[in-house]
C-alpha cells in the first residue's frame, strides 16, 4: 500500500470532482477554453491523487490534503452509545422526554373524548381515561426512577452484558 496520498490511486469520483472544479474555473474566467480542454483530458487520464493535484495546483481555493492546515479528525469513540450522544442517560434523557410526551398526548386525547361524552350526556360519566393513564403512567414512573437510580435506559443492561462478554 502506498504511504503517501500522492501515490494512491484516484477513483472516478475524484476525477469528476476535478472536472467540476475545472468547469468552475472556466466559468470564472481563470482558464481559457483550450487550457480547460487540455486539463480535462489530463484529469480523466490521471491515475493518482498526485496527478489530480497537479492539475488544480495553480487554481485558487484548492489545497491538496498533504499541505492542508486542518486539524486531524478525532477518532471515533469505541462505545456506540457515545457516538450517538447517549453515553449517560442520566444527563441525556431524550428518550424519557419522548415516552412521557407520548403518554401526555394519549392521556390528553382520552380526557378530551371523556369530557365531550360527559357534556353530551349532561352528567359526569365514569372516568375511564384513568385506565389508560394509570397503568401506563406507573410503568413510565418505574422506568424513570430506574434510569435516575441505576443509570440504565431501556435495553442498556443487555447492551452492557453483550459489550462486556
Amino acid at each position: 500500500m502506498a504511504d503517501r496520498r500522492e501515490d494512491l490511486r484516484a477513483a472516478d469520483v475524484d476525477r469528476q470532482f476535478v472536472a467540476e472544479r475545472l468547469k468552475a474555473a472556466l466559468d470564472e474566467g481563470r482558464l481559457s477554453l483550450g487550457e480547460y480542454d487540455d486539463r480535462l483530458k489530463e484529469a480523466y487520464a490521471a491515475r493518482t491523487y498526485g496527478d489530480l493535484d497537479a492539475i488544480l495546483k495553480d487554481l485558487p481555493g484548492f489545497h491538496p490534503a498533504g499541505g492542508s492546515q486542518l486539524a486531524p479528525k478525532e477518532p471515533l469513540a469505541d462505545d456506540p452509545d457515545e457516538r450517538r450522544g447517549r453515553g449517560d442517560t442520566r444527563s441525556n434523557p431524550r428518550w424519557l422526554i419522548g415516552i412521557w410526551s407520548a403518554w401526555l398526548v394519549a392521556v390528553s386525547v382520552n380526557v378530551v373524548i371523556w369530557a365531550l361524552v360527559s357534556l353530551s350526556a349532561g352528567e359526569a360519566v365514569y372516568f375511564w381515561p384513568m385506565w389508560v393513564a394509570g397503568p401506563w403512567g406507573a410503568v413510565l414512573l418505574v422506568s424513570t426512577f430506574s434510569v435516575k437510580a441505576l443509570g440504565q435506559g431501556p435495553g442498556e443492561s443487555e447492551q452492557r452484558r453483550y459489550r462486556d462478554s
